[in-house]
């Protein structure tokens, strides 16, 4: 299998042409264990979340990588998120009254949002055309960064691999056949190959007659980004008034967090501390 919750990137000697990948195990499951996902689900829910960490290895900043797939059917939303210090948490939403077999992902969107500490966070839409998410991703480095990219992502409910190869701006040492040779033998790994091969018997099956360099692993761990102090400034976007009617009938404001399900519950005063412009009567 790939070297589980852990990313690892590698690059090919004499060519411009680098790849990562990524195994998520323990990481997976913390996500699955807070809800109970059909296998679909689980299986969908596992890729994203390995094209996310995927993906969080061309951040060049602090800050975080969120991928969301809009989807038009009995499963509306799966959302991924990993920031630069390899913290990853995902959810799903969909119709519980439903026996979900499949998700189905043509006619969705694929939104990538980069959310850097400093800065203004930047978004990019993409159709989710056909069933494939990796497609998606391919077509969007293609649109906004000028660079070939592919994708293979694999989850069997248990554990989710990710592989990527992304081809570089040239430089005076590029092979002009790299990209084509590397991209065509990465085409031929097989899903259980991904799923169960470590991440040097996998390379070494696709390419041990190139170049490859393997860099050190970068640990991922799931850990979910919510505190009071962030449901706060939430929950204030609905309205002092609003809330205060909520504390008039509940005695409290109480919401949970949709990805750990951690418990956040607010007094009147703490309501009150929200908004500072506001006097408490």
């Amino acid at each position: 299998m790939s070297n589980l919750d852990s990313m690892q990137r590698f690059t090919f000697d004499q060519t411009d042409v680098r790849g990562e990948l990524v195994g998520l195990q323990k990481c997976l499951n913390a996500v699955l264990s807070k809800h109970d996902y059909p296998q679909a689900v689980k299986v969908e829910l596992g890729k994203l979340m390995a094209a996310s960490a995927l993906m969080s290895a061309t951040l060049k900043y602090e800050g975080r990588l969120c991928l969301q797939a809009r989807l038009p059917g009995d499963v509306t939303l799966i959302q991924a998120e990993t920031t630069d210090t390899g913290e990853i948490r995902a959810i799903a939403r969909y119709d519980e009254s439903k026996e979900i077999e499949h998700v189905e992902l043509a006619g969705g969107q694929l939104v990538i949002t980069l959310e850097p500490a400093v800065g203004k966070p930047y978004q990019g839409v993409v159709p989710l055309e056909g069933n494939q998410l990796n497609k998606a991703l391919e077509y969007y480095f293609k649109q906004s960064e000028q660079l070939g990219s592919r994708f293979w992502l694999e989850c069997d409910g248990t554990i989710a691999s990710g592989f990527m190869l992304q081809q570089l701006p040239a430089s005076e040492q590029d092979d002009p056949d790299a990209w084509d040779r590397l991209s065509h033998l990465a085409s031929t790994l097989k899903a259980e190959e991904l799923l169960n091969l470590d991440n040097q018997s996998l390379l070494y099956r696709l390419y041990h007659e190139e170049q490859v360099r393997l860099y050190d692993e970068t640990a991922l761990r799931f850990a979910c980004t919510c505190s009071k102090e962030r449901t706060g400034n939430a929950i204030s976007q609905i309205g002092y008034d609003e809330l205060m009617d909520v504390i008039a009938e509940q005695g409290k404001v109480s919401i949970d967090c949709q990805f750990c399900l951690q418990h956040y519950s607010f007094t009147k005063e703490q309501i009150a501390n929200l908004f500072p412009e506001k006097k408490l009567h």
